[in-house]
């Protein structure tokens, strides 16, 4: 890694533990001072909490990670930030096939052991999407979807402090998908953190656009953001097909 790739790893681990370090303080002083929301969403009984969460991750986001993406664009070509996504991916799609198989869904378990295996051994251990060109397609899938495949209803939305939008389900979850996220076993926490926050990094990057688009289109970022997010997820837990929703009006 040259040395400035070095400074900015070390610049980034050093925000990012200090962003967590104050994280839980902010969390608990939003839960005990947080307003009351007249007539919210039944989906978000904790709304007042939430969008306190949401403006402080948007505040790190526009003076931390947005910044950091505009400039890893910038400097890097397209072919080596595609590459790194496709690294990411591969790994990913690991613990995709297992979850599909969780879910008894024996083609897409396939398709995701097949495109790790060639992705890993033609592709460059994964930096190239070969599998994609042989047009085996990508299936993402988590434990939280697994519940939801399995029945388990997605509970209330959340906003998670530097982790985003979430379900309750998905924060039941979390600690078994961290468990299959392959960069948390690296032993070499030099490594381990280099290759999270170049992920991190990766992914903000690939929404820059998006971002911008939500910023100029949306008069209530907070609950455009929320809704794209559930209609995702109930889009994902129904396979493409969802049933007609409920009213969420109180």
């Amino acid at each position: 890694m040259s040395c400035s790739g070095k400074l900015l790893v070390a610049s980034l681990h050093r925000a990012v533990r200090g962003a967590m370090v104050c994280t839980l303080g902010l969390a608990m002083l939003l839960l005990q001072g947080c307003a009351t929301v007249a007539s919210p969403d039944a989906r978000d009984p904790l709304e007042s909490f939430n969008r306190g969460v949401f403006s402080f991750n948007d505040g790190l986001d526009r003076v931390i990670l947005k910044p950091t993406a505009q400039a890893y664009q910038a400097t890097l070509p397209e072919w080596a930030r595609k590459g790194v996504g496709n690294f990411f991916n591969n790994l990913g799609d690991a613990w995709s096939a297992l979850n599909n198989g969780l879910q008894l869904r024996g083609q897409e378990m396939g398709d995701s052991i097949g495109r790790v295996m060639v992705n890993t051994t033609l592709g460059l251990g994964g930096l190239i999407d070969v599998a994609s060109d042989l047009s085996i397609e990508r299936h993402p899938a988590n434990f939280g979807l697994t519940l939801g495949r399995w029945g388990v209803s997605p509970g209330p939305y959340l906003v998670l402090p530097l982790l985003g939008p979430a379900t309750l389900r998905e924060v039941v979850a979390l600690p078994v998908d961290q468990q299959g996220n392959l960069v948390t076993h690296i032993p070499d926490e030099g490594t381990r953190t280099a290759l999270t926050l170049t992920n991190v990094v990766s992914t903000r990057a690939r929404y820059l656009r998006a971002g911008d688009v939500v910023d100029g289109a949306a008069l209530d970022r907070y609950s455009f953001t929320r809704d794209a997010y559930l209609q995702r997820q109930r889009n994902d837990d129904y396979d493409g097909d969802p049933p007609p929703e409920e009213s969420t009006e109180p």
